[in-house]
């Protein structure tokens, strides 16, 4: 009589189906009983969990041939796979479990940043006493020229200052408040905008700025992501500067 082997492959699995198949039905086989356990414990043949297969691994012992019985290295193979399973499902939990708890570690973290400035690109530049603000703008080539404008929270221009030719690198730049006729501005949320000439091409490169955290959350990705002053949020790993 053939056993139920549940280490065979697609192909051996169906022709112990078609064996399976072609026995009397009053003649109790190890591949009927595996099968009519596992329906009976799970309520359909298909797709074998944990405990699936364990109920196979027993029912296959109950009612295999004594005349041809399993042989030791068939049943010490499957438990090897079952022990693996097993292994594998206790090291998935415990990475799970990790996960969540670094989760809340990055959250305590991240709250420690509450209070201090970031940069933040095209970040929202605030104006406090007329106190200088400043913006910082990578020059990966250098340029020939910047142009340096800033805009208030209606969008209506303030100041506009070109300067010569940069060296490769960050730049900073300094808007001390005042407008294009010398006044000072109102406290306030504005914006920089930069344009750069290099090597005869014109681009816009983000202009980051320093602001102030009001808040930290969580994305649904379980990165860390910051709000700051100005209404605008960003992920805490795009963070390059941090003051106080």
């Amino acid at each position: 009589m053939t056993n139920l082997n549940l280490l065979n492959t697609s192909a051996s699995t169906s022709t112990n189906s078609a064996w399976a198949s072609a026995v009397p039905t009053s003649i109790k086989t190890t591949a009927s009983a595996a099968e009519a356990a596992l329906t009976a414990k799970s309520g359909t043949a298909s797709g074998m969990g944990q405990k699936d297969f364990l109920t196979l691994f027993t029912t296959q012992l109950k009612n295999q041939d004594p005349l041809d019985p399993v042989k030791n290295e068939a049943f010490v193979a499957q438990l090897a796979q079952f022990s693996q399973l097993e292994a594998t499902t206790n090291m998935s939990q415990t990475l799970t479990d990790f996960v969540t708890s670094m989760s809340g570690e990055r959250m305590m973290s991240s709250a420690n940043l509450i209070g201090k400035t970031v940069s933040v690109p095209d970040g929202p530049a605030n104006l406090v006493g007329g106190v200088p603000v400043e913006g910082v703008v990578n020059l990966p080539a250098g340029a020939d020229g910047v142009k340096f404008d800033v805009y208030d929270s209606k969008g209506s221009l303030v100041r506009s200052q070109i300067l010569g030719p940069q060296t490769v690198g960050d730049m900073t730049w300094s808007w001390d408040g005042l407008d294009n006729a010398g006044n000072a501005s109102a406290n306030g949320t504005y914006k920089f905008k930069a344009t750069v000439v290099s090597q005869g091409k014109t681009t816009t490169p983000a202009v980051s700025t320093m602001a102030y955290v009001t808040s930290v959350s969580q994305d649904t990705d379980k990165s860390m992501l910051l709000q700051v002053q100005g209404g605008k949020t960003l992920k805490l790993a795009d963070v390059q500067r941090i003051g106080y």
